[in-house]
């Protein structure tokens, strides 16, 4: 990769201009001399945000592991390219250079290939994060197999909801996984979820917590074994610019998860610009980003980006408070990592335990610190600038989706001025809007609005799997030729954005969107409840939690309601999984509605949050009186 940084803030309102003016021509020099294509593109971009229909590169012929790894060989072969940290520091780290990567890919692409997967094949992964979690996802686009990662954390419910909609030949998965002091028992989760699952056609089991499972005959098989026998060599299926890479799921605020759809070259693209600038990455640094690959910042910035730019990147497979609260500095000091990239609700967490666990290490390696997930609040801001960067590494607070495959509204560092809680400008080609209610863009500085994007960008997926209609109607319908983010942003008097959370009813929970109608549905399956709803309320260290608004179907004093909020959120780790389940559960004899039935969550939301000032106008509720009950019992 030619070294290309934006210096200053002068450049990049240069650069940043020449991306809008002309998109097609910025993009086209960003990717032809950078990357290696089989082909080259017929044309750049061709778009119609009404139908909606993207395509980046249209024609070009690519593979993207061939950019990730094959390319680095000859310059870069014996570079670390994932720096593994197992949960127990005891256990010693694990250094796999670009030429081990290349042949590992390699043996397990051999090995999906000898069990019948092929191009266009959905793989689902369901693992923790160890080192064949990164070559699963690698070895599945070498041969152009369509990846769909589950994040080990989610219910057999949740695995199998998945699994099933993009109709999954195979899982990938281990027999368990490291958490701190647990140890959880995956495969059983599996077995449970494929109960329901005709399209699974192959299991292969990665082996970390040596613990007894049974392998179900004819389906079932461990995977050292056959990595053992097959071939380290493989010639990389050519794809089309446009073949999808994976399937992604996100909460929807209705039910059904949305398995976003990202293709193969704008995503490579994007995540790899991106990755570069943000991070101001250099050669020899080591990138440690601390997310989970079950999410799309584990892909993006773990995988995907980092690779494509023959960088160190380090893969933790375990939580920030094991053995003790000092374990991110220690790796930190241990590896000199150069750039962090965490979210708010870790920073909040460990800065509840004190300095004392941060200031025991040297941390002057670090060059960028960033986050991601959710808004940083102003004292977390703080307390990360001061004890970890030491007022000398930038932080950048990075705004971006599931949906938008890469970084969107972000500082730069050493060129944006950072602010706390802003996110501050646009990336590079980004063209934000803020629009009001009315559906028109409010120009100009100092406005408060929807957050939307007026222009395709390279890594916007492209749709929901198996439901175009749903990818249209959740993105494109809002606002006409407009990509709505679900997002409200206010813009301030130099043109920063801080982005002032979810519109519609998705809550951010330590970083994870939670939509709260599955959550609701999961709770109404309790025989004991006639009803529910879910809201979000601030928490110290989470930034929201979940507070659940219970009615039940007989009001009797018999029932102990301690056992029935153990009862609900033990349905909710089913259904969902634990990240799920509600901090708060108030019983409540009636749930204020409008004269139409809908809920207004708005009251609730403000009784949650003890903000009861201004509760607007209720007496045009079905129900007022409940207002005042649900308030004198708030939890």
């Amino acid at each position: 990769m030619s070294n290309y940084h934006i210096k200053d803030l002068e450049e990049y309102y240069q650069v940043y201009r020449k991306s809008v003016n002309d998109p097609e021509a910025f993009w086209e020099e960003i990717a032809e001399e950078h990357f290696l294509w089989r082909k080259k593109w017929d044309n750049v971009l061709s778009w119609d945000f009404k139908k909606p229909e993207v395509k980046w590169f249209e024609g070009a012929k690519l593979n993207i592991t061939e950019n990730c790894i094959d390319r680095h060989l000859s310059a870069r072969g014996d570079k670390v390219a994932i720096l593994f940290e197992p949960n127990n520091p005891k256990e010693g780290v694990e250094k796999i250079t670009y030429t081990d990567l290349y042949h590992r890919v390699n043996k397990f692409a051999n090995v999906l290939k000898s069990k019948g997967i092929k191009k266009g094949d959905r793989v689902c992964i369901y693992l923790p994060m160890i080192p064949e979690l990164a070559i699963s996802l690698l070895a599945c686009a070498r041969i152009g197999a369509i990846h769909s990662v589950v994040f080990a954390g989610f219910s057999s419910i949740a695995l199998a909801t998945r699994i099933n909609d993009s109709n999954c030949k195979m899982v990938i998965t281990s027999d368990g996984s490291y958490r701190g002091k647990k140890t959880i028992d995956l495969k059983s989760i599996v077995d449970e979820a494929l109960e329901d699952c005709e399209c699974v056609e192959s299991v292969l089991v990665a082996k970390r917590i040596n613990s007894e499972i049974t392998l179900k005959d004819g389906r079932d098989e461990w995977l050292q074994p056959l990595l053992n026998q097959a071939s380290d060599q493989l010639t990389a299926t050519v794809m089309d610019a446009e073949d999808p890479l994976f399937i992604l799921y996100t909460s929807g605020s209705t039910g059904m998860p949305k398995g976003m759809v990202h293709t193969t070259a704008g995503y490579m693209v994007y995540t790899a610009h991106t990755f570069k600038n943000v991070f101001q990455y250099r050669e020899n640094d080591i990138y440690w980003c601390t997310a989970d690959i079950g999410w799309i910042t584990g892909h993006s910035y773990i995988v995907y980006g980092p690779l494509a730019n023959g960088a160190t990147t380090v893969m933790f497979e375990g939580v920030p408070s094991y053995p003790d609260y000092g374990r991110f500095w220690e790796i930190v000091e241990k590896h000199k990592i150069t750039q962090f990239y965490t979210a708010p609700t870790a920073i909040r967490a460990l800065a509840k335990e004190g300095v004392e666990y941060v200031e025991k290490y040297d941390l002057s390696s670090l060059k960028v610190l960033g986050t991601v997930g959710e808004p940083i609040n102003e004292e977390a801001w703080h307390w990360y600038d001061d004890n970890v960067g030491r007022k000398k590494a930038p932080i950048v607070d990075t705004w971006w989706q599931t949906e938008t495959g890469g970084i969107m509204i972000t500082p730069i560092p050493y060129c944006t001025p950072t602010k706390p809680t802003f996110a501050t400008l646009p990336f590079i080609g980004i063209q934000p809007a803020l629009m009001d209610e009315e559906g028109k863009e409010i120009k100009g500085n100092q406005a408060n609005g929807r957050l939307c994007i007026k222009f395709p960008w390279p890594s916007i997926a492209r749709t929901i799997w198996g439901n175009h209609q749903r990818y249209k109607d959740t993105y494109f319908s809002t606002f006409e030729n407009m990509y709505f983010t679900g997002d409200g942003a206010l813009r301030d008097e130099v043109g920063y954005y801080r982005i002032t959370g979810r519109v519609d009813d998705v809550i951010i929970v330590s970083g994870h969107n939670l939509g709260t109608a599955p959550i609701e549905d999961a709770v109404n399956e309790h025989p004991a409840v006639a009803e529910s709803a879910i809201v979000g309320f601030p928490h110290d260290v989470k930034g929201n939690a979940l507070y659940g608004y219970v009615t039940l179907k007989e009001t009797g004093e018999g029932r102990n309601q301690e056992n029935l909020r153990k009862e609900i959120n033990q349905i909710i780790t089913e259904q969902i999984g634990p990240i799920a389940k509600l901090n708060k559960i108030q019983f409540t004899d009636g749930l204020p509605k409008t004269r139409s039935g809908k809920i207004m969550r708005r009251i609730l939301r403000k009784i949650a949050s003890k903000d009861t000032s201004n509760m607007g106008d209720t007496s045009t509720l079905l129900n007022p009186e409940c207002v005042k009950d649900i308030m004198d019992n708030v939890l």
